[in-house]
């Protein structure tokens, strides 16, 4: 990443250890009431002091650490006022639509805004009667030139509220930062949390949930919790050192909130409003697997091109497809480890999702892992009301990234009798270690290369890997790289014919198309998004169930006629149905094959649990 160097902002990935001058600085403090939390409002009160001479520049974050695209947080701030020491109102400017421009201060500024938040989630601030799930860079108001000085938080918290945050605890209810970095990469929640705390490899891992379940539920999801915090710690041979000795599950469970994992340094943003029981137990438990493996993976080794965050603008990386995607293929594969997933769960739920993506997707056949990294401002959450054709250009840098994992992993052990593992250690030792709370060593693309060399002692082999499939897109053979392992890669579907479109059903018996495929059988007809479908083989689509059965009568290369409407003109074309090309992945006992005792090997040491304890 290239930092502007301006006057207008520079911000430091500083360490937390602060020099001596900057602790001489007066903190920069902040107060959060909720009169209104009803109606998803706080009021927020910023006191700057020893402010030096001149206009104060305030801002707020138009992104977001762990989020690629711009967000535009001031877009949830008004009735902004400002006083000076005394409370003389002091004059408010606004110079752009990111911050404020405060005048005639005499040293002391004392900034006051109401938050509207209505999003749970790890981006944004969601705020209601029950809680307040608090992203900083949606919430904290900051001023430029004083980004090195410490952070002092203090909240008013309704009868029942505790606080859950990486923040450290100070005495009289005060939560503080180091410096603006640290401040803007801690989530807070705010409500009556039920707290799970253990001690682990000498850290204090507490999980701080809120919920609508029961304490059993909780206690149950806690000791798979802890399994998963074992397993991963068992691939990197031990746990990180934790700022101020503590990591923090920040969960939040609740009806109202939105689906989202959000990695911080030490702690971790869960929102969802699945249960703590059941199916949604172990989505939930995905999510805390991936975002736990990221206080290694992205929080300690660290790609460079995201050094410092900036957060004034969108932060683009080429290595989204590491950071990201191999966290993905970890998450799910320590499910596995931890015993939350029989190996017909693993295969099913996790490699089948991922080979059937890398295999089939448009995109992943045309652009590379650093490609799709580098699309993630356009992607990660971003918002656009224009229609682009990313069904046909692109794959998640978490799919393409996992799926490029897996065949790494699967190569390693066969060609090597090494393993991923071992290549996280490796990369985990050399550019893991802190320097001050700070990255010592951030990581570029070369550098990836470079350990796999060392990992294999094949430097060739590391070379032609990074060509063919990371700044290259050849697809990996995962019939081959699975059989080992007794796993099968076949079919889904066999047999069945399919138009292999997305259909929105209408109440006039029609169906309007989303964006067609490339190389499926309405982009070969000449259909395109939009389009409406007014008949097929001479039936109207009058809803899904329908249209299978139409369908179910055809097989794979029978022609029929489409009657559709395109921008206000009908047409008629001929469709050739093809094969359903849905793939899953089985092991060789679900599909009534034999398996060897060195496959049954093989797949043990891959899938089986690390921890000794």
């Amino acid at each position: 990443m290239i930092v502007r160097k301006t006057a207008a902002l520079l911000l430091l990935a500083l360490p937390l250890g602060l020099s001596q001058s900057a602790l001489a600085q007066a903190p920069i403090q902040y107060e959060l009431a909720f009169p209104n939390a009803v109606h998803h409002e706080a009021r927020v009160t910023v006191t700057f002091r020893e402010v030096p001479a001149g206009p104060l520049q305030v801002r707020m974050a138009r992104s977001s650490p762990g989020r690629y695209a711009l967000h535009e947080f001031a877009k949830n701030v008004y009735d902004v006022q400002a006083t000076d020491a005394q409370g003389k109102p002091l004059a408010v400017t606004k110079p752009d639509p990111y911050g404020w421009t405060v005048a005639g201060h005499s040293g002391t500024v004392v900034f006051t805004y109401t938050l509207f938040g209505d999003r749970t989630d790890g981006t944004y601030a969601g705020i209601d009667q029950r809680h307040a799930h608090l992203n900083a860079p949606a919430t904290f108001a900051y001023a430029q030139g004083l980004e090195q000085r410490p952070a002092a938080v203090k909240f008013q918290l309704p009868e029942g509220w505790t606080v859950a945050s990486q923040l450290k605890p100070e005495a009289g209810g005060t939560w503080t930062a180091p410096n603006l970095q640290y401040l803007m990469d801690s989530p807070t929640s705010l409500g009556p949390q039920q707290t799970r705390t253990w001690q682990e490899q000498g850290r204090t891992i507490e999980l701080q949930v809120l919920h609508d379940g029961t304490s059993a539920e909780l206690d149950a999801y806690t000791a798979n919790t802890k399994k998963v915090v074992k397993e991963a710690a068992a691939i990197f041979g031990g746990l990180p050192e934790y700022d101020f000795g503590r990591y923090t599950f920040i969960a939040n469970y609740l009806p109202q909130t939105s689906g989202d994992g959000m990695e911080h340094r030490n702690s971790t943003s869960l929102t969802s409003n699945r249960p703590l029981r059941g199916p949604g137990a172990t989505d939930n438990l995905g999510t805390v697997a991936h975002e736990f493996f990221h206080s290694w993976n992205v929080e300690r080794i660290r790609p460079q091109d995201l050094e410092p965050f900036d957060f004034q603008r969108a932060n683009m990386s080429s290595n989204l497809w590491f950071a990201e995607g191999f966290t993905q293929y970890y998450g799910e594969l320590l499910l596995r480890r931890a015993g939350v997933y029989t190996d017909d769960e693993y295969a099913k739920e996790a490699l089948s999702g991922i080979v059937g993506a890398m295999l089939l997707s448009p995109g992943a056949a045309r652009y590379s892992p650093v490609y799709m990294s580098q699309q993630a401002p356009f992607v990660d959450a971003a918002a656009a009301i224009d229609p682009n054709n990313r069904s046909n250009t692109y794959l998640s840098y978490y799919y393409i990234g996992a799926a490029n994992a897996l065949a790494l992993d699967l190569e390693l052990r066969q060609r090597f009798k090494t393993d991923l593992d071992t290549y996280m250690r490796a990369l985990w030792k050399e550019h893991g270690p802190q320097q001050n709370y700070a990255p010592a060593k951030p990581y570029t693309l070369p550098d990836l290369q470079r350990v796999l060399g060392q990992v294999t002692k094949d430097t060739t082999f590391a070379g032609q890997f990074f060509r063919q499939h990371i700044t290259g897109h050849e697809l990996p053979n995962y019939e081959e790289l699975l059989a080992p392992a007794g796993l099968l890669v076949r079919p889904a579907r066999a047999g069945q014919a399919t138009l292999a479109a997305r259909l929105q059903f209408n109440p006039d018996s029609t169906a309007t198309l989303g964006t067609t495929l490339l190389n499926s059988p309405l982009y070969q007809a000449g259909l395109d998004r939009e389009d409406v479908v007014l008949k097929v083989d001479g039936r109207k689509p009058t809803n899904a169930k329908e249209m299978q059965a139409l369908l179910a009568a055809h097989k794979p290369g029978d022609l029929l006629p489409v009657e559709y409407r395109s921008r206000g003109q009908v047409r008629t074309a001929s469709v050739t149905l093809q094969q359903d090309n849905t793939l899953e992945v089985v092991t060789y006992e679900q599909a009534k094959r034999p398996v060897t005792k060195a496959q049954k090997k093989f797949r043990a040491d891959w899938l089986n649990g690390k921890s000794k304890g």
